[in-house]
């Protein structure tokens, strides 16, 4: 049993002084008291408690990738010559690179203020699409990443079947990523198998796009787990146009008349819908996965935040591409898009939450259900994935409630980062990771023989 004691923390129905938390040994919060409380009996005293959020979009390999890609292609480059490059990196990463690469990630989310890692993993074959003796043998290490992180753990394994929404073959480097229904309904065998070792990790399934699934492939999907479903949708233009051309609606309009979407949804990106598009799936309680750092990396353009939160869309955040794992930098990019879109401030505040407590708020209430694990809020019965910040921090000195979030958000960082605990698990203490050198000498090696392979 772990006690904090939290200056100030935000509760479900506000901020709250002098708080008390109880842990309990399975990681869930067993009690919250506020006010009265002086501090004595914690086990460890914060200025300030925030639920952690879950990073709800993630693959964790591209981190290998960080600047690698910045020289233009041949004529005009976009997110598809990005993607070539991509291929080519697949060729050479083998699964010890992998886990040790997965781990470093989910050490930067935890020291970045995330306290689970939703892993939208779709690299599960050899180089050549050959299976490994183990099908879920890539699914394992990221597993083993978790259990040397200590990260909270959702594993989405993707289906991905063609190259295109004609059916086309996989080729390439997508090579790797391919499965056939049965073989995908073996590698969910064996990433169960994997998961079993972890004490809060959760299963989901990916089709991973329009473009790559059949049409009448969602539905078994949907019964293999009963976690959450994620999918990539209307990321870029010509994805749009593909569809379009392929099923005769744009892929949101698709989405919303033949797939039965609800709260176990998160799509990912939205950054291609129509207003009409963008309220109607936004009623439908799925979550919208946005990854504001990485949009803006591939050019994918800029999701309509303002619209889809003023239609009560539930939003989570994630790293992606993990160029840069950084929750404060995810916040304020998703609100200064929108301020740079609409000629305005303050975009997504309203007359009662400010720009960085609404974002914040949702973002954790959102990412919890991305990840379809119970936390978002502290309160009891939630698992105890809880951020503090360092209130020592110079632009955090003397704030109360609301700021604190608005400074965070548009003025802060990971340096803000104090303590981060995931399902109870202290992870991140005084800013550090716990297990931070022999992860970082891990993932050293790791893309030190990747890049030299490539």
């Amino acid at each position: 049993m772990t006690i904090l004691h939290a200056d100030q923390a935000l509760l479900p129905d506000g901020w709250a002084q002098d708080v008390r938390v109880r842990i309990d040994g399975s990681g869930r919060i067993a009690e919250v008291a506020a006010g009265g409380a002086d501090g004595g009996g914690a086990d460890m005293r914060v200025g300030v408690l925030l639920p952690a959020p879950a990073n709800s979009h993630s693959h964790a390999f591209q981190r290998a990738m960080a600047g690698l890609t910045e020289r233009r292609g041949e004529g005009a480059d976009s997110f598809w010559t990005w993607r070539s490059l991509m291929y080519r990196f697949l060729e050479a990463i083998d699964p010890d690179q992998v886990q040790a690469i997965a781990a470093f990630v989910q050490m930067e989310m935890l020291e970045a203020g995330f306290a689970t890692n939703v892993e939208f993993h779709y690299l599960h074959h050899r180089p050549g699409g050959a299976p490994y003796d183990d099908p879920a043998e890539m699914s394992a290490r990221i597993a083993a990443a978790a259990a040397q992180s200590g990260i909270g753990l959702t594993l989405l394994p993707v289906l991905y079947r063609f190259g295109g929404c004609d059916g086309r073959p996989l080729a390439g480097g997508q090579l790797r990523f391919g499965n056939d229904p049965d073989g995908f309904a073996r590698l969910i065998e064996g990433a169960w198998a994997a998961l079993r070792g972890l004490p809060d990790a959760r299963l989901g399934v990916a089709p991973h796009s329009l473009r790559a699934v059949g049409c009448g492939d969602f539905a078994a999907l949907a019964a293999l787990t009963d976690g959450p479903i994620h999918m990539h949708l209307a990321e870029q233009q010509p994805e749009v146009d593909e569809v379009q051309a392929a099923y005769g609606a744009r892929p949101v309009e698709w989405a919303l008349d033949n797939l039965d979407l609800s709260a176990r949804w998160c799509l990912i990106h939205l950054t291609q819908m129509t207003p009409a598009e963008t309220t109607a799936l936004a009623r439908t309680g799925a979550v919208a996965g946005l990854c504001p750092l990485t949009e803006a990396s591939l050019g994918d353009g800029i999701f309509d935040g303002v619209r889809w939160m003023g239609a009560g869309g539930a939003i989570s955040l994630g790293s992606d591409s993990n160029i840069r794992i950084a929750l404060a930098e995810e916040l304020r990019q998703l609100e200064t898009t929108q301020r740079l879109r609409d000629h305005s401030r303050a975009a997504l505040a309203t007359a009662d939450l400010s720009t960085g407590r609404r974002i914040f708020q949702a973002a954790a209430a959102g990412g919890a259900q991305a990840a379809g694990r119970g936390a978002g809020t502290i309160a009891e019965g939630q698992a105890a994935d809880l951020l503090a910040l360092d209130m020592g921090h110079p632009d955090l000195e003397g704030l109360k409630g609301d700021l604190i979030l608005d400074s965070f958000a548009m003025a802060g960082g990971n340096r803000m980062v104090a303590d981060v605990w995931a399902g109870g698990r202290h992870m991140v203490r005084g800013g550090r990771h716990t297990g931070r050198e022999a992860i970082t000498e891990a993932y050293r090696r790791a893309v030190r023989g990747l890049r030299a392979s490539v």
